[in-house]
C-alpha cells in the first residue's frame, strides 16, 4: 500500500508517517499544502490520497476538487479535526472516498485505508448520524450556541480536564494509556482552538467551565 500524505502541520505528517511505516505502509511522500500535495499526486503512483481540510490558501476542499479535475481518480481519504458537516458533504461531493478524524483509534487508520483502497466508502463513526442526514437530504443538526471548548474533540476534553489538574504530558500519556507525542500533538491542538497561549492559559479556562475533574492537583 502506497500512500501520499497532504497536511499543513509538520507534526502531524511526522506523526503519520511513522505510524503508517510502523505498520508495512509505504509513505510515498508528504506536502505541507495543497499546491504541493496536487503535484506530487500527479507525479508519484500512490494508492491513496490522505487529505487533510484546513490549511492555509489552499484548503482540503479546493485540493480534492484540483486532484480529481486533473484526471486523478485514485481514493481520497479526508483526515481532519473538522467535524463540521458542511465540510463532510463537501468533501463526498467533490469526489472523496471517505473522512476520518485526526483522534481516530490509530489501530483503525490501516484497516480504513484498506476498506478505501477497496471500494469502501469510510466515514468515522462519530459523523455517521451526518452522513445519514446528507443522503436522507435532511436539514443540518441545529447548532447550538459554541464556546471555543465546544470546539474541542472528546479526547482533547479529556486531555483538558488532565491539564486543569495540573498534569504534566508524560503522565497524561500514562493515565490515558497513549505515547507523549500523541499527546502533545493534542495539547498543541488544544491551545489553538482556545487561542490560549500556555497549557496554564488552556487549564483555567478548563476550571471555569467546570472541566476538572477535581479540585486537587495531583503531585
Amino acid at each position: 500500500m502506497k500512500i501520499l500524505l497532504i497536511d499543513d502541520h509538520a507534526l502531524v505528517l511526522h506523526g503519520l508517517a511513522e505510524l503508517l511505516e510502523s505498520r508495512d505502509v509505504e509513505v510515498l511522500a508528504s506536502a505541507n499544502n495543497g499546491k504541493d500535495g496536487l503535484q506530487l499526486a500527479k507525479e508519484l503512483d500512490a494508492d491513496l490520497i490522505l487529505l487533510d481540510i484546513m490549511m492555509p490558501e489552499m484548503d482540503g476542499i479546493e485540493t480534492l476538487k484540483a486532484i480529481r479535475k486533473s484526471g486523478i481518480d485514485i481514493p481520497v481519504l479526508m483526515l481532519t479535526m473538522s467535524h463540521d458537516e458542511s465540510h463532510l458533504q463537501a468533501a463526498l461531493k467533490e469526489g472523496a472516498q471517505g473522512y476520518l478524524l485526526k483522534d481516530m483509534d490509530p489501530d483503525e487508520l490501516v484497516p480504513a485505508l484498506e476498506d478505501a483502497i477497496s471500494g469502501k466508502n469510510v466515514v468515522a463513526k462519530e459523523l455517521v448520524g451526518a452522513l445519514t442526514r446528507i443522503v436522507q437530504g435532511k436539514p443540518k443538526k441545529q447548532d447550538i450556541p459554541s464556546t471555543p471548548i465546544s470546539n474541542l474533540t472528546p479526547r482533547e476534553l479529556e486531555i483538558l480536564k488532565h491539564l486543569a489538574e495540573g498534569k504534566s504530558n508524560k503522565v497524561i500519556a500514562k493515565e490515558l494509556g497513549i505515547t507523549y507525542g500523541t499527546v502533545k500533538l493534542h495539547v498543541k491542538a488544544i491551545l489553538r482552538k482556545l487561542n490560549a497561549t500556555s497549557r496554564v492559559q488552556a487549564a483555567v479556562m478548563a476550571v471555569h467551565q467546570g472541566l476538572s475533574r477535581s479540585q486537587k492537583h495531583n503531585p
